[in-house]
Protein backbone atom coordinates (compact mmCIF):
# COMPACT_ATOMS: atom_id res chain seq x y z
CA UNK A 1 0.00 0.00 0.00
CA UNK A 2 1.43 3.54 -1.07
CA UNK A 3 1.40 6.18 1.59
CA UNK A 4 -1.35 7.95 -0.44
CA UNK A 5 -3.82 4.76 -0.21
CA UNK A 6 -2.54 4.21 3.55
CA UNK A 7 -3.84 8.12 4.60
CA UNK A 8 -7.38 7.00 2.17
CA UNK A 9 -7.14 3.77 4.58
CA UNK A 10 -6.67 5.50 8.09
CA UNK A 11 -8.96 8.36 7.46
CA UNK A 12 -11.90 5.77 6.69
CA UNK A 13 -11.29 3.87 9.74
CA UNK A 14 -10.20 6.13 12.09
CA UNK A 15 -13.90 6.64 13.60
CA UNK A 16 -14.05 2.73 13.71
CA UNK A 17 -10.92 2.62 15.21
CA UNK A 18 -11.29 4.94 18.02
CA UNK A 19 -14.51 3.09 18.86
CA UNK A 20 -12.35 0.07 18.90
CA UNK A 21 -9.51 1.18 21.23
CA UNK A 22 -11.79 3.25 23.75
CA UNK A 23 -13.79 0.05 24.22
CA UNK A 24 -10.36 -1.95 24.36
CA UNK A 25 -8.93 0.39 27.21
CA UNK A 26 -12.39 0.31 29.20
CA UNK A 27 -12.46 -3.54 29.38
CA UNK A 28 -9.60 -6.38 30.25
CA UNK A 29 -9.14 -8.41 27.03
CA UNK A 30 -8.02 -11.65 28.28
CA UNK A 31 -4.12 -11.96 26.25
CA UNK A 32 -4.43 -8.93 24.88
CA UNK A 33 -0.26 -8.59 24.91
CA UNK A 34 -0.47 -11.74 23.15
CA UNK A 35 -2.28 -10.98 20.51
CA UNK A 36 -0.75 -7.78 20.06
CA UNK A 37 2.80 -9.66 19.72
CA UNK A 38 1.69 -12.35 17.68
CA UNK A 39 0.21 -10.28 15.08
CA UNK A 40 2.73 -7.98 15.24
CA UNK A 41 5.32 -10.57 14.62
CA UNK A 42 3.16 -11.54 11.33
CA UNK A 43 3.15 -7.97 10.34
CA UNK A 44 7.19 -7.30 10.74
CA UNK A 45 7.38 -10.36 8.89
CA UNK A 46 6.21 -9.02 5.68
CA UNK A 47 6.50 -5.05 6.58
CA UNK A 48 9.85 -3.39 4.71
CA UNK A 49 9.97 0.11 7.06
CA UNK A 50 12.45 1.65 4.54
CA UNK A 51 9.87 1.10 1.67
CA UNK A 52 7.73 3.48 4.15
CA UNK A 53 9.35 5.83 6.67
CA UNK A 54 6.21 7.95 7.52
CA UNK A 55 6.98 7.90 11.19
CA UNK A 56 10.02 9.52 10.44
CA UNK A 57 8.56 11.73 7.79
CA UNK A 58 5.56 13.12 9.90
CA UNK A 59 5.98 12.72 13.58
CA UNK A 60 8.64 13.20 16.33
CA UNK A 61 9.98 10.89 18.89
CA UNK A 62 10.21 12.16 21.83
CA UNK A 63 13.92 12.54 23.37
CA UNK A 64 14.87 11.96 27.29
CA UNK A 65 18.35 12.88 28.40
CA UNK A 66 19.84 9.72 27.35
CA UNK A 67 18.88 9.84 24.25
CA UNK A 68 19.88 13.44 23.97
CA UNK A 69 23.45 12.64 24.98
CA UNK A 70 23.53 9.32 22.77
CA UNK A 71 22.99 10.96 19.97
CA UNK A 72 25.06 14.06 20.89
CA UNK A 73 27.79 11.58 21.39
CA UNK A 74 26.74 9.73 17.92
CA UNK A 75 26.91 13.42 16.02
CA UNK A 76 30.13 14.33 17.85
CA UNK A 77 28.29 17.60 19.61
CA UNK A 78 27.57 18.24 22.93
CA UNK A 79 23.79 17.88 24.41
CA UNK A 80 23.42 21.98 24.43
CA UNK A 81 24.31 22.24 20.99
CA UNK A 82 22.10 18.95 19.61
CA UNK A 83 18.70 20.63 21.68
CA UNK A 84 19.44 24.13 19.98
CA UNK A 85 20.06 22.74 16.72
CA UNK A 86 17.25 20.05 16.70
CA UNK A 87 15.02 19.86 19.55
CA UNK A 88 12.51 21.83 20.97
CA UNK A 89 9.91 21.11 24.04
CA UNK A 90 6.47 20.41 22.74
CA UNK A 91 3.13 21.56 24.96
CA UNK A 92 3.59 18.68 27.33
CA UNK A 93 7.45 19.26 28.46
CA UNK A 94 9.27 16.69 26.36
CA UNK A 95 12.16 17.22 24.05
CA UNK A 96 10.87 16.91 20.16
CA UNK A 97 12.10 17.77 16.86
CA UNK A 98 11.30 21.19 15.70
CA UNK A 99 9.86 19.89 12.28
CA UNK A 100 8.94 16.86 10.67
CA UNK A 101 10.03 15.57 8.66
CA UNK A 102 13.33 13.94 10.63
CA UNK A 103 16.54 15.55 10.40
CA UNK A 104 18.32 12.91 10.16
CA UNK A 105 15.73 10.49 7.63
CA UNK A 106 17.95 10.50 4.64
CA UNK A 107 16.55 9.94 0.86
CA UNK A 108 16.67 6.59 1.12
CA UNK A 109 14.28 6.14 4.23
CA UNK A 110 17.76 5.26 6.19
CA UNK A 111 18.29 6.77 9.29
CA UNK A 112 21.20 9.15 9.53
CA UNK A 113 21.57 8.26 13.21
CA UNK A 114 20.34 5.03 13.72
CA UNK A 115 22.86 3.37 15.37
CA UNK A 116 22.11 6.69 18.52
CA UNK A 117 18.58 7.30 17.60
CA UNK A 118 16.04 7.54 20.89
CA UNK A 119 14.68 4.59 22.45
CA UNK A 120 10.85 5.94 20.90
CA UNK A 121 12.55 5.53 17.88
CA UNK A 122 14.14 1.98 18.84
CA UNK A 123 10.58 0.73 20.24
CA UNK A 124 8.18 2.14 17.32
CA UNK A 125 5.44 1.08 17.10
CA UNK A 126 4.85 -0.12 20.03
CA UNK A 127 3.35 -3.13 19.23
CA UNK A 128 5.25 -5.59 21.03
CA UNK A 129 5.86 -4.11 24.01
CA UNK A 130 4.05 -5.14 27.26
CA UNK A 131 1.36 -4.23 29.07
CA UNK A 132 -0.20 -2.80 25.63
CA UNK A 133 -2.76 -1.90 27.39
CA UNK A 134 -1.46 0.97 28.67
CA UNK A 135 -0.59 2.91 25.43
CA UNK A 136 -3.59 1.68 23.71
CA UNK A 137 -4.31 5.88 22.76
CA UNK A 138 -0.66 5.95 21.20
CA UNK A 139 -1.67 2.66 19.58
CA UNK A 140 -5.20 4.40 17.84
CA UNK A 141 -2.70 7.44 16.92
CA UNK A 142 -0.40 5.25 15.40
CA UNK A 143 -2.95 3.67 13.19
CA UNK A 144 -2.75 7.21 11.30
CA UNK A 145 0.62 7.11 10.96
CA UNK A 146 1.97 3.39 10.42
CA UNK A 147 0.05 1.08 8.13
CA UNK A 148 1.01 -2.29 10.18
CA UNK A 149 -0.66 -0.78 13.07
CA UNK A 150 -3.23 -0.42 10.93
CA UNK A 151 -3.30 -3.66 9.69
CA UNK A 152 -2.44 -5.04 13.34
CA UNK A 153 -5.55 -2.79 14.14
CA UNK A 154 -7.80 -4.70 11.77
CA UNK A 155 -6.62 -7.95 12.55
CA UNK A 156 -7.12 -7.69 15.79
CA UNK A 157 -11.10 -6.25 15.90
CA UNK A 158 -11.44 -10.03 14.30
CA UNK A 159 -9.53 -11.58 17.16
CA UNK A 160 -11.78 -9.70 20.28
CA UNK A 161 -15.01 -8.34 18.78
Amino acid sequence: MNLEEFNIQAQKQKKSNKEFYTALKKGKVKDLDTHFHKLHNHEFEKTDCLACANCCKTTSPIFYQTDIERAAKGLKVNPGDFIKTYLEMDEEGDFVFKSAPCPFLQQDNRCKIYKYRPTACKEYPHTDRKNVHQILDLTFRNTLVCPAVLNITEKLKTIIT
